[in-house]
Protein backbone atom coordinates (compact mmCIF):
# COMPACT_ATOMS: atom_id res chain seq x y z
CA UNK A 1 0.00 0.00 0.00
CA UNK A 2 1.45 3.12 -1.00
CA UNK A 3 0.39 6.27 1.34
CA UNK A 4 -1.03 9.45 -0.10
CA UNK A 5 -2.92 12.78 0.11
CA UNK A 6 -5.80 14.27 -1.12
CA UNK A 7 -4.21 17.72 -2.08
CA UNK A 8 -7.74 19.63 -1.89
CA UNK A 9 -6.52 19.01 2.53
CA UNK A 10 -3.55 21.43 1.32
CA UNK A 11 -5.86 23.61 -0.82
CA UNK A 12 -4.28 26.99 0.29
CA UNK A 13 -0.80 25.93 -1.20
CA UNK A 14 0.30 26.19 -4.49
CA UNK A 15 0.80 22.77 -5.87
CA UNK A 16 5.01 23.03 -5.50
CA UNK A 17 4.15 23.53 -1.86
CA UNK A 18 1.99 21.34 -0.88
CA UNK A 19 4.06 18.60 -2.70
CA UNK A 20 6.59 19.69 -0.58
CA UNK A 21 4.48 18.92 2.88
CA UNK A 22 3.82 15.45 1.33
CA UNK A 23 7.27 15.00 0.79
CA UNK A 24 7.78 16.48 4.49
CA UNK A 25 5.65 13.49 5.48
CA UNK A 26 6.93 11.25 3.46
CA UNK A 27 3.45 10.28 1.44
CA UNK A 28 4.40 8.41 -1.63
CA UNK A 29 1.16 9.61 -4.07
CA UNK A 30 -1.35 12.63 -4.08
CA UNK A 31 -5.06 12.55 -5.35
CA UNK A 32 -6.25 15.64 -7.12
CA UNK A 33 -9.25 17.28 -7.39
CA UNK A 34 -10.33 18.41 -10.75
CA UNK A 35 -13.62 20.13 -10.21
CA UNK A 36 -17.53 20.24 -9.09
CA UNK A 37 -17.46 19.74 -4.93
CA UNK A 38 -13.52 20.50 -5.01
CA UNK A 39 -11.99 23.56 -5.41
CA UNK A 40 -9.40 22.01 -7.77
CA UNK A 41 -6.80 23.87 -5.63
CA UNK A 42 -4.22 22.29 -7.97
CA UNK A 43 -5.93 21.54 -11.59
CA UNK A 44 -6.58 23.92 -13.93
CA UNK A 45 -8.68 20.88 -16.01
CA UNK A 46 -9.26 22.95 -19.25
CA UNK A 47 -5.48 24.31 -19.56
CA UNK A 48 -4.06 20.83 -18.67
CA UNK A 49 -6.14 18.95 -21.34
CA UNK A 50 -5.65 21.28 -23.63
CA UNK A 51 -1.18 21.69 -23.14
CA UNK A 52 0.89 19.14 -22.86
CA UNK A 53 3.31 21.34 -21.19
CA UNK A 54 1.50 22.00 -18.31
CA UNK A 55 0.62 18.70 -18.16
CA UNK A 56 4.24 17.76 -18.29
CA UNK A 57 5.18 20.86 -15.58
CA UNK A 58 2.40 18.81 -13.40
CA UNK A 59 4.06 15.74 -13.10
CA UNK A 60 7.72 17.46 -13.52
CA UNK A 61 7.00 19.06 -9.40
CA UNK A 62 5.30 16.04 -8.22
CA UNK A 63 8.03 13.87 -9.38
CA UNK A 64 10.83 16.77 -7.74
CA UNK A 65 8.78 15.50 -4.60
CA UNK A 66 9.02 12.03 -4.81
CA UNK A 67 5.55 11.80 -5.69
CA UNK A 68 3.04 9.94 -8.16
CA UNK A 69 -0.97 10.70 -9.12
CA UNK A 70 -2.94 7.78 -7.28
CA UNK A 71 -6.19 8.72 -8.82
CA UNK A 72 -8.17 11.97 -10.11
CA UNK A 73 -11.17 13.08 -8.32
CA UNK A 74 -14.40 14.79 -9.87
CA UNK A 75 -17.23 14.15 -7.33
CA UNK A 76 -20.01 15.70 -8.21
CA UNK A 77 -23.76 15.31 -8.62
CA UNK A 78 -23.89 13.83 -12.33
CA UNK A 79 -28.11 13.05 -11.80
CA UNK A 80 -28.23 17.00 -10.61
CA UNK A 81 -31.77 17.81 -12.95
CA UNK A 82 -31.35 20.06 -15.31
CA UNK A 83 -28.12 22.33 -16.02
CA UNK A 84 -26.45 21.84 -13.17
CA UNK A 85 -25.86 17.93 -13.98
CA UNK A 86 -24.97 18.86 -17.40
CA UNK A 87 -22.13 20.93 -16.06
CA UNK A 88 -20.60 18.15 -13.39
CA UNK A 89 -21.20 15.72 -16.06
CA UNK A 90 -18.86 17.53 -18.36
CA UNK A 91 -16.33 18.10 -15.64
CA UNK A 92 -16.58 14.27 -15.39
CA UNK A 93 -15.43 14.29 -19.05
CA UNK A 94 -12.75 16.27 -18.71
CA UNK A 95 -11.33 14.43 -15.96
CA UNK A 96 -11.60 11.22 -18.05
CA UNK A 97 -9.85 13.17 -20.60
CA UNK A 98 -6.82 14.21 -18.54
CA UNK A 99 -6.73 10.32 -16.49
CA UNK A 100 -6.05 8.76 -20.64
CA UNK A 101 -3.29 11.68 -21.17
CA UNK A 102 -1.85 11.04 -17.78
CA UNK A 103 -1.73 7.46 -17.95
CA UNK A 104 -4.21 6.90 -14.85
CA UNK A 105 -7.05 4.29 -14.56
CA UNK A 106 -8.45 5.65 -11.53
CA UNK A 107 -11.25 8.56 -11.17
CA UNK A 108 -13.06 9.08 -7.72
CA UNK A 109 -16.74 10.12 -8.12
CA UNK A 110 -19.47 10.06 -6.09
CA UNK A 111 -22.68 8.50 -7.80
CA UNK A 112 -25.12 11.55 -6.90
CA UNK A 113 -28.87 12.31 -6.95
CA UNK A 114 -31.77 12.83 -9.29
CA UNK A 115 -34.90 14.46 -8.11
CA UNK A 116 -38.32 12.61 -6.94
CA UNK A 117 -39.76 13.50 -10.21
CA UNK A 118 -39.58 14.71 -13.91
CA UNK A 119 -40.68 18.09 -12.93
CA UNK A 120 -38.06 18.92 -9.71
CA UNK A 121 -34.97 21.18 -9.88
CA UNK A 122 -33.24 19.60 -6.99
CA UNK A 123 -32.00 16.12 -5.50
CA UNK A 124 -34.50 14.69 -2.99
CA UNK A 125 -33.26 11.79 -0.65
CA UNK A 126 -35.42 8.91 0.42
CA UNK A 127 -34.05 7.49 3.64
CA UNK A 128 -36.82 5.18 4.64
CA UNK A 129 -39.65 3.42 2.98
CA UNK A 130 -42.32 5.70 4.38
CA UNK A 131 -44.64 7.15 3.60
CA UNK A 132 -45.14 4.92 0.55
CA UNK A 133 -44.97 8.03 -2.01
CA UNK A 134 -40.96 6.75 -1.37
CA UNK A 135 -41.22 3.79 -3.42
CA UNK A 136 -42.65 5.89 -6.62
CA UNK A 137 -39.33 8.35 -5.85
CA UNK A 138 -36.87 5.81 -5.77
CA UNK A 139 -38.00 3.60 -8.78
CA UNK A 140 -37.51 7.15 -10.83
CA UNK A 141 -34.54 7.72 -9.30
CA UNK A 142 -33.07 4.75 -10.96
CA UNK A 143 -34.60 5.01 -13.95
CA UNK A 144 -33.28 8.26 -14.32
CA UNK A 145 -29.87 7.71 -12.50
CA UNK A 146 -28.97 4.11 -14.74
CA UNK A 147 -28.80 5.62 -18.13
CA UNK A 148 -26.16 8.29 -17.28
CA UNK A 149 -24.27 5.96 -15.70
CA UNK A 150 -23.72 3.49 -18.45
CA UNK A 151 -22.75 7.13 -20.46
CA UNK A 152 -20.87 8.17 -18.11
CA UNK A 153 -18.62 4.72 -18.01
CA UNK A 154 -18.63 4.61 -21.83
CA UNK A 155 -16.84 7.80 -21.71
CA UNK A 156 -14.68 6.54 -18.83
CA UNK A 157 -13.52 3.36 -20.99
CA UNK A 158 -13.04 5.10 -24.03
CA UNK A 159 -10.67 7.48 -22.23
CA UNK A 160 -8.96 4.05 -20.68
CA UNK A 161 -10.28 4.10 -17.26
CA UNK A 162 -10.92 1.32 -15.83
CA UNK A 163 -12.09 2.44 -12.38
CA UNK A 164 -14.60 4.35 -11.34
CA UNK A 165 -14.02 4.83 -7.60
CA UNK A 166 -17.50 5.63 -5.74
CA UNK A 167 -17.98 6.92 -2.38
CA UNK A 168 -20.67 6.17 -0.20
CA UNK A 169 -22.28 9.14 1.46
CA UNK A 170 -25.62 11.02 2.06
CA UNK A 171 -27.62 12.64 -0.15
CA UNK A 172 -26.13 10.16 -2.61
CA UNK A 173 -28.00 7.39 -4.65
CA UNK A 174 -24.81 4.77 -3.33
CA UNK A 175 -24.98 4.89 -0.11
CA UNK A 176 -25.19 1.06 0.71
CA UNK A 177 -23.65 -2.18 -0.43
CA UNK A 178 -27.27 -3.25 -1.94
CA UNK A 179 -27.30 -0.25 -3.82
CA UNK A 180 -23.78 0.02 -5.15
CA UNK A 181 -24.28 -3.82 -6.07
CA UNK A 182 -27.15 -2.48 -8.14
CA UNK A 183 -25.56 0.41 -10.04
CA UNK A 184 -22.29 -1.76 -10.81
CA UNK A 185 -24.67 -4.68 -11.62
CA UNK A 186 -26.15 -2.48 -14.60
CA UNK A 187 -23.37 -0.76 -15.47
CA UNK A 188 -20.68 -3.41 -15.25
CA UNK A 189 -17.45 -4.01 -13.16
CA UNK A 190 -15.85 -0.44 -13.88
CA UNK A 191 -18.12 0.97 -11.07
CA UNK A 192 -16.48 -0.05 -7.85
CA UNK A 193 -15.75 1.51 -4.55
CA UNK A 194 -13.64 4.34 -2.35
CA UNK A 195 -13.58 2.82 0.73
CA UNK A 196 -13.84 5.88 2.90
CA UNK A 197 -14.81 4.89 6.77
CA UNK A 198 -15.56 8.16 7.82
CA UNK A 199 -18.92 8.45 6.04
CA UNK A 200 -20.12 5.17 7.06
CA UNK A 201 -19.46 5.29 10.41
CA UNK A 202 -22.19 8.79 11.09
CA UNK A 203 -24.42 6.59 8.82
CA UNK A 204 -24.30 3.99 11.03
CA UNK A 205 -22.38 1.23 9.19
CA UNK A 206 -19.45 -1.23 9.40
CA UNK A 207 -16.60 -0.03 7.78
CA UNK A 208 -14.60 -3.47 8.12
CA UNK A 209 -17.98 -5.49 7.10
CA UNK A 210 -18.07 -3.33 4.15
CA UNK A 211 -14.62 -4.17 2.86
CA UNK A 212 -15.27 -7.66 3.37
CA UNK A 213 -18.57 -7.86 1.48
CA UNK A 214 -16.77 -5.69 -1.02
CA UNK A 215 -13.52 -7.27 -1.36
CA UNK A 216 -14.20 -7.56 -5.29
CA UNK A 217 -14.14 -3.85 -6.06
CA UNK A 218 -12.45 -1.69 -3.85
CA UNK A 219 -10.37 0.38 -6.25
CA UNK A 220 -9.34 3.32 -3.83
CA UNK A 221 -9.41 3.99 0.38
CA UNK A 222 -9.82 7.73 1.72
CA UNK A 223 -8.76 7.73 5.02
CA UNK A 224 -10.60 9.90 7.40
CA UNK A 225 -12.10 9.18 11.10
CA UNK A 226 -15.33 10.49 13.05
CA UNK A 227 -15.78 11.02 16.01
CA UNK A 228 -19.32 11.00 17.57
CA UNK A 229 -20.16 13.83 20.21
CA UNK A 230 -22.37 14.90 22.98
CA UNK A 231 -25.21 16.30 20.92
CA UNK A 232 -25.85 13.00 19.03
CA UNK A 233 -27.88 12.45 22.31
CA UNK A 234 -30.47 14.81 21.47
CA UNK A 235 -29.53 15.81 17.77
CA UNK A 236 -29.46 12.27 16.07
CA UNK A 237 -26.85 11.35 13.76
CA UNK A 238 -28.68 13.35 11.06
CA UNK A 239 -27.23 17.18 11.77
CA UNK A 240 -27.51 19.45 9.23
CA UNK A 241 -24.88 22.40 11.12
CA UNK A 242 -21.77 23.00 9.31
CA UNK A 243 -18.49 21.53 9.82
CA UNK A 244 -16.65 24.24 11.39
CA UNK A 245 -19.85 24.56 14.28
CA UNK A 246 -17.79 21.50 15.18
CA UNK A 247 -18.40 22.48 19.08
CA UNK A 248 -22.40 21.87 18.61
CA UNK A 249 -22.10 19.27 16.42
CA UNK A 250 -23.54 15.55 16.43
CA UNK A 251 -20.43 14.47 14.94
CA UNK A 252 -17.21 15.82 13.62
CA UNK A 253 -14.57 14.66 10.82
CA UNK A 254 -12.00 14.00 13.07
CA UNK A 255 -7.33 12.59 12.51
CA UNK A 256 -7.73 9.16 12.79
CA UNK A 257 -7.19 7.75 16.48
CA UNK A 258 -9.39 10.31 17.83
CA UNK A 259 -12.45 8.93 16.35
CA UNK A 260 -11.59 4.84 16.86
CA UNK A 261 -8.39 3.98 18.15
CA UNK A 262 -5.01 2.94 16.28
CA UNK A 263 -5.91 -0.97 17.05
CA UNK A 264 -9.11 0.03 14.65
CA UNK A 265 -6.91 1.47 12.00
CA UNK A 266 -4.62 -1.49 12.22
CA UNK A 267 -7.30 -3.55 11.68
CA UNK A 268 -9.18 -2.01 9.14
CA UNK A 269 -5.87 -1.82 7.09
CA UNK A 270 -5.32 -5.87 7.56
CA UNK A 271 -9.01 -6.44 6.58
CA UNK A 272 -8.18 -4.06 3.32
CA UNK A 273 -5.24 -6.90 2.57
CA UNK A 274 -7.30 -9.93 3.08
CA UNK A 275 -9.77 -8.39 0.80
CA UNK A 276 -6.99 -8.50 -1.54
CA UNK A 277 -6.47 -4.48 -1.58
CA UNK A 278 -2.95 -2.74 -2.15
CA UNK A 279 -3.83 0.13 -3.55
CA UNK A 280 -3.35 3.83 -2.10
CA UNK A 281 -4.47 4.84 0.87
CA UNK A 282 -5.63 8.72 0.56
CA UNK A 283 -5.49 11.12 3.54
CA UNK A 284 -8.47 13.29 3.69
CA UNK A 285 -8.13 15.82 5.92
CA UNK A 286 -11.46 17.60 7.36
CA UNK A 287 -10.53 17.85 10.88
CA UNK A 288 -11.47 21.41 12.15
CA UNK A 289 -10.46 20.99 15.83
CA UNK A 290 -6.94 21.02 15.69
CA UNK A 291 -4.51 22.75 13.42
CA UNK A 292 -4.05 21.58 9.71
CA UNK A 293 -0.36 20.39 10.16
CA UNK A 294 -0.87 18.62 13.81
CA UNK A 295 -3.63 16.60 12.07
CA UNK A 296 -1.54 15.59 8.92
CA UNK A 297 1.18 14.78 10.68
CA UNK A 298 -0.77 12.54 13.19
CA UNK A 299 -2.16 10.94 10.49
CA UNK A 300 0.60 10.29 8.18
CA UNK A 301 2.71 8.42 11.57
CA UNK A 302 -0.23 6.68 12.29
CA UNK A 303 -0.55 5.38 9.02
CA UNK A 304 2.85 4.27 9.42
CA UNK A 305 2.54 2.45 12.38
CA UNK A 306 -0.32 0.29 11.35
CA UNK A 307 0.95 -0.49 7.56
CA UNK A 308 4.17 -1.33 8.82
Amino acid sequence: MKLGMVTDSLAHLPLREAAAVCKRLRLEQVELGCGNWSPAPHIDLNALTADAGKRTELLDTLAANDLTISALNCSGNPLFPGEKGAKDRAVAAGTFQLAEQLGLKTVVMMSGLPGGCAEDRTPTWVVTSWPPETADILRYQWDTAIPVWKELARRAADHGVERIALEFHGWQLVNNVENLRRLRGEVGDIIGVNMDPSHLFWMGADPLAMTRALADCIYHVHIKDVRTEAAAGTGTMLDTKGVLEFATRSWNFVTPGSGHDEAWWRQFVLTLREAGYDGPLSIEQEDYTIPLMDALEQTAALLKRVTA
